[in-house]
C-alpha cells in the first residue's frame, strides 16, 4: 500500500513533496484509522475478559441449531444497518462487533467471518436512504433528470438485489465449508446462558447509544438545540464512540478477569499493541493515496478518455463499473460520487441507461466501497475485530463481493435484472 501511494505521487510531476505533505495530513486526519485500531482493543478486551464467549453462549442458545444461522444474521443486519445508516464503516462496526465473535464460535472459518462483514458493509450505499442518494442527487446533470422519488424506488430494487445475492452466497459458504449446527451438547439453554450472562449483552448499549443519539428523534432534538446544532450532532462519530462504549463496557463487566496490578495491566496493553501494526499502517497509506487521486484528478481524466473512445454501450457500462470501483477503494462512497459522479452519469446515460437506474448504478458500483482492498475502512474494522490479517481477506473479497456486485450493476444497467422505476 505504500508503495501504491508513492506511485500515485509520482505522477504529481514537481508536486511530488506538496502532495506527499498535504496526503498525510490528510490520512491523520482520518477518523476511520483511529476508530479501526480502536476495534483491535476492543476485541482484544472482549475476548481477555471473557465477554464474547458468554454473549455467544445466549446467541447459539436462539440460533445455534441453525447451519449458518450467524452467518444469515450477520448479512441481514447489515442490510437493516444500511438501511438506518447509510454507512459502510458503522454497518462493519456495529454489526461486526456481536457476529464475528458469534460466527467464529459456532464453527464460522475467523478469515470468513471478516471477510463476510467487510463486504455486507456495502449494504449501507446499495439501500436507500443513504447520504451518497442524496449528494448524487445535488449533481447538476442528475438533477436535471432525476427525481428523489424515482431514485429511491430504483435504488431500494437494485439493491434487494445485492442483499440476494448475499444470501445466497451464505448458503454457499455454509455449503462449502460445511458448517455444522452446533451439537446439542454445546447448546445450552437460554435460561441458563442468560442467568449466567446477561451482563454481557450490556454491549448493545455501546452500540444503540451512539446510533440514538446520531440517527431517529432524538437527533431531531438535538439539531433543534441551539446550542447543540447540526454541527454538534455531526461531531458524534458512530465509528469511533461505539468501540469506545464497548471496551468500557467490557472492562467493566469483565473486571474480576483482569489483572490488579499496574504490571499486570501494562502487559496486558503491551501484548495487544503487534495487532495495530498491519491495520494501522496500511489504512493510513491507502488513505493518502486516495487523497492524492483526488486532487489530481485522476478519475476524471481516465473518465475522458473513457469518453472519446467511442465504445459499445456494454463495454461503456462495463468500464464505468470498473472505474468507480477503482476509485471507490481508497476513497469512500461520498467522495467516489463527487470525485466521479458527474462523469459517470453522464457516460451511462450516452450508453443508453434509464436516468434513475444510471444513478442507481452507480451507486450499487460505489457500494463495493466496503469490500475494495486494500484501502477499504471495514476490511480493517472487520479485520481489528476478527484479529486476523486484513491481506488474507483481499482475494476472497475480490471473488466473492467486488466482481459480483460489478457484474450485478452491470445486468442492472443493461435491464437483464429488472429495476423499478417511477
Amino acid at each position: 500500500m505504500v508503495v501504491g501511494w508513492v506511485v500515485v505521487l509520482l505522477f504529481g510531476g514537481s508536486q511530488f513533496f506538496d502532495l506527499l505533505m498535504k496526503s498525510i495530513v490528510f490520512a491523520a486526519m482520518q477518523e476511520t484509522v483511529y476508530a479501526a485500531l480502536a476495534f483491535v482493543f476492543m476485541a482484544f478486551v472482549m475476548s481477555k475478559t471473557g465477554l464474547v464467549n458468554r454473549l455467544v453462549d445466549i446467541l447459539n442458545s436462539t440460533l445455534g441449531r441453525v447451519a449458518g444461522g450467524a452467518g444469515y444474521i450477520s448479512t441481514l443486519a447489515s442490510a437493516l444497518m444500511g438501511l438506518i445508516s447509510g454507512s459502510g464503516s458503522g454497518s462493519a462496526a456495529s454489526v461486526g462487533a456481536v457476529t464475528i465473535p458469534w460466527m467464529v464460535n459456532s464453527n464460522w472459518p475467523r478469515q470468513l467471518s471478516a471477510t463476510m462483514v467487510a463486504g455486507n458493509a456495502g449494504l449501507g450505499i446499495a439501500l436507500p436512504p443513504c447520504s451518497s442518494m442524496f449528494l448524487i442527487l445535488g449533481l447538476g446533470v442528475v438533477a436535471e433528470k432525476v427525481t428523489i422519488g424515482s431514485l429511491y424506488i430504483a435504488l431500494l430494487t437494485a439493491g434487494l438485489w445485492t442483499l440476494l445475492y448475499r444470501l445466497i452466497l451464505v448458503r454457499w459458504f455454509v455449503f462449502k465449508y460445511n458448517i455444522q449446527p452446533l451439537p446439542p451438547a454445546m447448546i445450552k439453554s437460554f435460561s441458563q446462558t442468560f442467568r449466567e450472562g446477561w451482563t454481557s449483552l450490556l454491549i448493545f448499549v455501546g452500540i444503540i447509544v451512539p446510533v440514538g443519539l446520531t440517527i431517529g428523534p432524538v437527533a431531531d432534538y438535538l439539531t433543534a438545540i441551539k446550542s447543540f446544532g447540526p454541527k454538534g450532532l455531526k461531531s458524534i462519530s458512530i465509528i469511533v464512540w461505539i468501540p469506545v462504549l464497548i471496551s468500557w463496557i467490557a472492562i467493566f463487566e469483565g473486571r474480576k478477569y483482569l489483572p490488579k496490578t499496574a504490571s499486570g495491566l501494562y502487559e496486558l496493553v503491551q501484548s495487544s499493541a503487534k495487532r495495530y501494526v498491519v491495520v494501522g499502517a496500511t489504512l493510513f497509506a491507502a488513505f493518502a493515496a486516495g487523497d492524492v487521486m483526488t486532487r489530481l484528478g485522476l478519475a476524471k481524466d481516465m473518465m475522458a478518455i473513457l469518453q472519446a473512445m467511442n465504445l459499445s454501450p456494454l463495454l461503456m457500462i462495463i468500464l464505468v463499473g470498473i472505474l468507480v470501483t477503482l476509485i471507490g477503494g481508497p476513497l469512500t462512497s461520498t467522495a467516489t460520487v463527487v470525485a466521479i459522479g458527474s462523469v459517470s452519469f453522464s457516460a451511462l446515460i450516452y450508453a443508453g441507461v434509464d436516468p434513475a437506474i444510471a444513478a442507481a448504478v452507480i451507486l450499487i458500483f460505489s457500494s463495493t466501497e466496503g469490500a475494495s482492498p486494500p484501502g477499504a475502512a471495514p476490511i480493517f474494522i472487520a479485520c481489528g475485530i476478527a484479529n486476523v490479517d486484513p491481506v488474507k481477506t483481499f482475494v476472497p473479497l475480490i471473488v466473492y463481493y467486488v466482481i459480483p456486485i460489478v457484474i450485478i450493476g452491470v445486468l442492472i444497467a443493461l435491464g437483464v435484472l429488472p429495476t423499478m422505476v417511477m
